[in-house]
């Protein structure tokens, strides 16, 4: 069971990161350049990203998680197991790691990209040569807190038979009392934590020292 749970874990959570970053990293950086200082100044779009991401991160994920029952059984088929998981995890992340990025982006020394574009740079080429490389490192960074708050929303999950180790917690270690099953997946959950930290910031430094 537990390897059943840890196998169903790493799924949703690499899952969820992949499709969260490849909606909320767009979504960031159109964020970032749309700003009335930005490389393609658009006030009245970035209010409104603005407005969306913020009331994305308000929802706590419990009620997001049983408010989205009916989409994720539209999407999947079902509102049961890690696949479906992965529909409220991505929803939920998303707005997160737009957010993130919007921060990453913003650390960039603004003579630089003025630079670029006295060079005759377009927007396009700014954005993938200059802001994405030197927030490189913040952007790893980010990606890791991300996954980590994934494999708490994980866990969340198993609440409503989401599969994984929280479900497994929840239907064996509290429902029938077996406190080595609650014991255990807590220790996985800490390994997880733990591993995808230290490679993350193992990644972050690497690149910084590339980058420099």
């Amino acid at each position: 069971m537990l390897g059943q749970g840890t196998g169903e874990t790493l799924y949703m959570v690499g899952s969820a990161t992949l499709f969260s970053y490849l909606f909320g990293l767009p979504l960031g950086v159109v964020s970032v350049v749309t700003e009335t200082n930005g490389i393609l100044p658009n006030s009245k779009l970035h209010s409104c990203l603005d407005k969306v991401i913020n009331i994305g991160r308000s929802i706590p994920f419990i009620i997001l998680l049983i408010a989205m029952i009916p989409l994720t059984r539209l999407i999947v088929g079902t509102s049961i197991g890690s696949t479906a998981s992965v529909v409220p995890l991505v929803i939920a992340a998303v707005p997160f790691v737009a957010r993130m990025v919007e921060t990453a982006l913003k650390e960039i020394d603004q003579g630089m990209i003025e630079a670029a574009q006295s060079m005759g740079a377009s927007p396009w080429q700014i954005i993938k040569k200059v802001m994405i490389p030197e927030t490189m490192p913040s952007l790893i960074l980010g990606a890791s807190i991300t996954t980590i708050t994934l494999i708490g929303y994980s866990a969340m999950a198993g609440v409503v038979g989401g599969g994984g180790l929280g479900d497994l917690a929840i239907r064996y270690g509290y429902y029938r009392y077996q406190k080595d099953i609650m014991f255990l997946t807590i220790v996985l959950l800490v390994v997880f934590v733990q591993v995808v930290q230290s490679l993350g910031n193992y990644l972050s430094r690497k690149m910084d020292k590339k980058n420099k």
